[in-house]
């Protein structure tokens, strides 16, 4: 099969309604849609192959000059397009706190004529299932409605035009003037129950816009890169379930690390890790209320026997989501396999839990309730981590080769202890402290003499490796060591010297064949954000400055960004939008923030 032009992945904007999303091109393809939830199968697939996988366009015939933006702070994404022959305005949104599943679409003409093209080429089962679609009577207060059927699916296009579809595609191309306004809805609901009814359009579009500024309006961070603070925040917002309260890495998979190769993950899943970092992203710009969601979800998530526990599940907390391959899907500019379901969910990675205290430590010190249930289920991971913590796992990058001791993991075992002491020391909860604090300083020395390089002056990735890993970069910001020792400064130094690629930085060398995987990937965005962080408690505070600057102009024209950047081709890698990558900018922008308040300046920190 012949591969089909990429959209560059910085084309995309986002459309959600915090229990779905879609990704929309300049061009107004909407190429990417799972529904009703993240993980759903997608009925528009384009984006992991061609438009007969599924697609809904809307935008204009030919060349032309296009503008975007959010509207306030929302994801109402409007669109200028502007042809040798006019302008027009498009206005996408998924409507927020209905509890439906609907996308809007309306173009309104702006001066001139503008020739439209429409196509809405619906296939179920991520780009495989025809659907049966025919032109045919909707609700009652419907005029005519396209609907499309298979099986439990079933779409409703409704609209200002709509020509009778042919071979199962709507097309067609008409003028819009100016002062002319087409508006056009589609509405996924279960194919045995009745059509819904029609939206009330303006109502929606104006109650979207007016939820998604007073929840903006509650972030107390006044920092630097304040508006990409914000709609970080509302990207991670839009990427938490607003019923469930599990929150997805990102909603889209299989955009590759490696164009052509085989680092394609699905990604629309819950990880504890991610979730827990996200959650401290938020406290720290003044969401509380979303921690208590959070942590409801982790309650029916991870109950049961703590042996059981899983690094990752799904939106609603289920715990089966095996990997599989859709073949059918030529990928990403021709990148294969194309996954769902992630594999990494058996694994074992020993750091899971400590993301997960610190972040529930961090939620009692911003106000937080303490739930007794949820500190019952903290102390029976605590000691179940007691009985396993010495096993070497597979690491933060979910390394698919062998199991290792990596420092990292080590690190945030010693974190558990840490805030689990810290929940009976400074929260008055009940718990085995000695045994905790024994715990804890076991692990810290077995750090300090197997995961630290004295000839070198830096922590390794690993037990049996003198490499480096920019997750190392955390032992100064999770308080295992103070950011002016020297062994952190020499850490920071070695990571910058080996995993620095063209100003940005890697995970680690994978031509170490430590990952178990053929090919090689791009900076990670997170491990820079990470590193501009580091700078910032050590007190390398122009550093700091210097770096931020450098990646915040990685940020799409909307204030979105992926997984990873390859700086060679100025491109944006990996699933998108990323939550990972927002998260840690937030985190970044808050530590820059609290040095440069602080006055902070070389050369106190000097790294040598």
């Amino acid at each position: 099969m012949a591969i089909h032009a990429p959209t560059p992945i910085e084309e995309y904007a986002v459309l959600g309604d915090t229990e779905t999303a879609a990704l929309v091109s300049r061009a107004g393809s909407i190429d990417w849609l799972c529904l009703p939830r993240f993980d759903s199968p997608a009925c528009f697939a384009a984006l992991l192959g061609t438009p007969e996988h599924g697609r809904w366009l809307l935008g204009p015939v030919g060349e032309a000059r296009s503008t975007r933006r959010y509207v306030e702070s929302s994801f109402v994404l409007e669109t200028v397009h502007e042809t040798d022959t006019g302008a027009v305005k498009v206005l996408d949104l998924m409507p927020l706190g209905d509890g439906r599943a609907d996308i809007i679409r309306s173009v309104e003409g702006l001066h001139g004529t503008v020739t439209m093209r429409h196509e809405w080429v619906v296939r179920f089962g991520y780009g495989k299932v025809r659907p049966w679609v025919s032109h045919g009577v909707g609700h009652r207060l419907d005029g005519d409605v396209i609907t499309a059927i298979a099986g439990p699916d079933m779409l409703v296009l409704r609209g200002s035009r709509l020509p009778h579809p042919r071979d199962g595609h709507h097309e067609d191309e008409f003028e819009v003037s100016a002062g002319e306004t087409y508006t056009f809805s589609t509405t996924w609901f279960p194919s045995f129950e009745q059509v819904p009814p029609p939206l009330d359009i303006d109502s929606r579009i104006a109650e979207t816009i007016r939820v998604s500024n007073e929840w903006a309006e509650r972030c107390d961070y006044e920092g630097p890169y304040r508006e990409l603070v914000v709609r970080s925040l509302l990207t991670l917002r839009g990427m938490t379930h607003s019923r469930y309260g599990g929150i997805v890495a990102a909603p889209t998979t299989s955009l590759p690390e490696d164009f052509g190769g085989e680092r394609n993950w699905d990604y629309r899943y819950c990880w504890l890790r991610d979730a827990s970092l996200t959650l401290e992203a938020l406290l720290a710009s003044g969401y509380v209320d979303e921690a208590r969601l959070w942590r409801n979800w982790l309650l029916r998530a991870v109950a049961g026997d703590p042996e059981d526990l899983q690094i990752m599940y799904t939106i609603n907390g289920s715990r089966r989501l095996p990997e599989r391959t859709l073949d059918h899907l030529p990928g990403y500019a021709g990148s294969t396999p194309v996954r769902i379901g992630n594999g990494a969910v058996d694994q074992r990675q020993s750091d899971v839990l400590g993301e997960v205290m610190i972040a529930l430590d961090e939620a009692r010190a911003k106000g937080l309730e303490v739930s007794t249930q949820s500190w019952a289920m903290q102390r029976a991971l605590v000691q179940n981590l007691a009985r396993h913590w010495q096993e070497p796992d597979n690491g933060l990058w979910e390394i698919r080769g062998p199991m290792r001791h990596f420092t990292h993991s080590r690190v945030m075992v010693w974190a558990a202890f840490d805030r689990a002491v810290r929940g009976v020391e400074k929260w008055g909860l009940e718990g085995p402290v000695e045994q905790w604090r024994e715990l804890r300083d076991q692990v810290r020395e077995e750090i300090l003499s197997k995961g630290f390089d004295a000839e070198r002056n830096t922590f390794t990735q690993h037990y049996d490796t003198t490499e480096v890993d920019a997750s190392l970069l955390l032992i100064p910001l999770v308080g295992f060591l103070p950011p002016d020792d020297p062994r952190v400064l020499g850490t920071v130094a070695a990571i910058e010297t080996d995993l620095m690629r063209e100003g940005f930085l890697l995970r680690y060398r994978t031509e170490t064949g430590v990952d178990g995987l053929a090919g090689d990937e791009h900076p990670f965005l997170a491990c820079s954000w990470w590193l501009v962080s580091a700078y910032a408690v050590c007190g390398q505070v122009a550093k700091a400055r210097e770096l931020m600057d450098r990646l915040v102009t990685l940020f799409n024209d909307v204030g979105l960004i992926s997984e990873e950047y390859d700086p060679h081709e100025k491109r944006m890698v990996g699933n998108f939008p990323q939550a990972f990558s927002h998260l840690t900018f937030i985190g970044a922008a808050h530590a820059l923030a609290e040095a440069e308040s602080k006055g902070a300046a070389e050369p106190g920190g000097q790294l040598p």
